[in-house]
């Protein structure tokens, strides 16, 4: 594992500003690390503690240090992702994801009823056409009775699957047992139960879920993802954390590697930032993202760069979490 001097030597602190409120998120902060290997990126978002921030720290220094699995495809399909938006804003939103097919739509906002997310749903069935593929994303907002009925109601438009409808491991499992004795035909995929749990292995278990959505950063990496969908035996669908294009690049290095690949994955988020640190930015063209290694830009890693107080934050971040690994947990 590099010694802290190491990585604080080669970090740059961006801070990016959000095209569309995403996750409570107006301005996206990134540390970016430089390496032997290339560049990694820790952005754990800004409430994560240093016990689960290290795992994307593990992640970054994975990426810039060490190597990953080698790609089975050369290319990566992505879906669109659209915020709470209004239904108008919906056309804007899809225009940004060229190529895209499938779009994956928010749902359960605080502050917004069930009758909005239908609105939006319908809004996006309408942009895709029917051919379209539609998945909700509540990020565990629902309990079992309110996932049910609101499920019940969008399932009209024809869903791919429901992620994170529920908060706990146990809810899923209750909901998919609540879906098939009211004959509601939805799949439930697992994202906050596999990215966030001691235990993502339980998931699969206890039989909470359909599929599995994974996220390379706040597993540790590529290799302890890849680990993860292997152990689960359940199909994956790759996403990432609100990403620049370096932590993309990651996800796609996931996604390429994966024995079989069967639904496009939520790896073209870049769009919804104002800039990025790469050019040009790793967005989709046709659909597809190439599989490879990014180099950031240096004019851009100036144009983005936070302010001397935000630097000083993520330098202080990166030396806690530092602390909390050792050579077993960063695979090279």
């Amino acid at each position: 594992m590099p010694a802290l001097d190491d990585l604080l030597a080669g970090l740059h602190v961006v801070s990016i500003p959000m095209r569309v409120r995403f996750r409570g998120v107006e301005v996206r902060e990134a540390a970016l690390l430089h390496g032997p290997s290339g560049w990694g990126e820790f952005s754990p978002f800004l409430e994560y503690q240093p016990p689960e921030a290290s795992r994307w720290l593990s992640a970054a220094i994975e990426a810039a240090y060490g190597a990953w699995p080698a790609p089975r495809r050369t290319h990566v399909p992505v879906n669109a992702t659209v915020p709470a938006v209004a239904p108008d804003r919906v056309p804007g939103v899809l225009a940004r994801f060229d190529g895209a097919t499938t779009a994956k739509v928010k749902v359960a906002e605080r502050g917004q009823s069930v009758q909005d997310d239908v609105d939006r749903v319908a809004a996006v069935r309408d942009a895709l056409g029917p051919a379209g593929r539609i998945r909700v994303d509540a990020n565990g907002g629902w309990s079992v009775q309110q996932a049910t009925e609101a499920l019940r109601r969008l399932s009209a438009y024809g869903l791919e699957y429901a992620e994170q409808p529920c908060a706990s491991v146990e809810e899923l499992r209750d909901l998919r047992v609540a879906l098939a004795r009211s004959g509601i035909d939805v799949l439930v995929a697992a994202d906050e139960s596999i990215r966030k749990a001691e235990d993502p292995i339980r998931v699969a278990r206890l039989e909470a879920a359909d599929l599995v959505v994974v996220k390379v950063a706040p597993l540790g990496g590529v290799h302890r993802a890849l680990a993860v969908v292997e152990a689960c035996r359940l199909p994956a669908v790759v996403s990432s954390a609100l990403d620049t294009s370096v932590g993309m690049s990651a996800g796609v290095a996931l996604a390429a590697a994966l024995p079989d690949l069967d639904h496009a994955c939520g790896l073209g988020t870049v769009a919804l930032l104002e800039g990025d640190v790469v050019d040009p930015p790793l967005e989709p063209r046709g659909g597809v993202l190439p599989v490879g290694r990014v180099q950031a830009d240096e004019s851009l890693l100036e144009r983005w760069a936070a302010p001397a107080d935000r630097v000083r934050w993520w330098r202080e971040r990166v030396s806690s979490c530092h602390a909390l690994l050792d050579d077993a947990t960063v695979i090279p």
